[in-house]
């Protein structure tokens, strides 16, 4: 991710941003913190950013990803899962958990979703599926990818002006790189498996 958003800029955090707010499995809030850290002088191999401008582009992009999976869960429902879940790893049981989320908290929910990791990438399906009204959605959506995007990358600013962090991050990229690769192979493969398990809602028509 680092490659990618130096690699193409703002275009590859609106990118990322979009996919990942499309329930892709794709960390946002590791997008804003990189681009965060590149707002500093302190990462010179990266293009210099501006928060302001990370903040309005990546907002853009979760706005545009979200829209993606509110009309998908408007119009197609959970077959869209069925059809294409397996490519996402996106299970009916991701679904479910979403969906009791929504009903649990109401309109309400979008809004928090988009503050809670995970649940933020597929908050946007179940408001599709309870066919929320589309201006709400939007001006609720919009509020708290604001909120997130402007959080993760004031994070990101301020580890990125710490010279410690800075050299730290540079002496142990390696490292992170191993264990990063184990934690997402680990989660892949917790994915897959609990895909390959029946759906509560199948279950209860059995």
């Amino acid at each position: 991710m680092q490659h990618f958003i130096s690699q193409y800029g703002y275009l590859g955090l609106f990118i990322i941003t979009v996919l990942s707010s499309a329930c892709l499995p794709i960390p946002s809030e590791v997008a804003f913190g990189l681009a965060g850290a590149f707002c500093t002088t302190a990462f010179t191999t990266h293009p210099q950013f501006s928060v302001v401008n990370v903040v309005i582009i990546g907002t853009i992009g979760e706005v545009i990803g979200s829209v993606i999976a509110y009309e998908l869960g408007r119009f197609a429902g959970r077959a869209v899962v069925d059809r294409y879940g397996k490519y996402l790893l996106l299970s009916h049981k991701d679904l479910d958990s979403a969906e009791v989320w929504f009903e649990k908290y109401g309109t309400p929910s979008v809004f928090i979703g988009r503050l809670v990791p995970v649940v933020r990438a597929l908050i946007s399906l179940p408001a599709g599926l309870a066919e929320m009204n589309r201006v709400r959605f939007l001006a609720l959506t919009t509020l708290g990818s604001v909120i997130w995007a402007a959080l993760i990358t004031e994070l990101g600013y301020h580890a990125g002006k710490n010279q410690h962090f800075v050299k730290y991050f540079h002496d142990a990229q390696y490292p992170i790189i191993v264990v990063a690769v184990v934690v997402l192979a680990a989660g892949v493969w917790h994915r897959w498996r609990s895909m390959k398990k029946p759906a509560r809602h199948a279950r209860g028509r059995g």
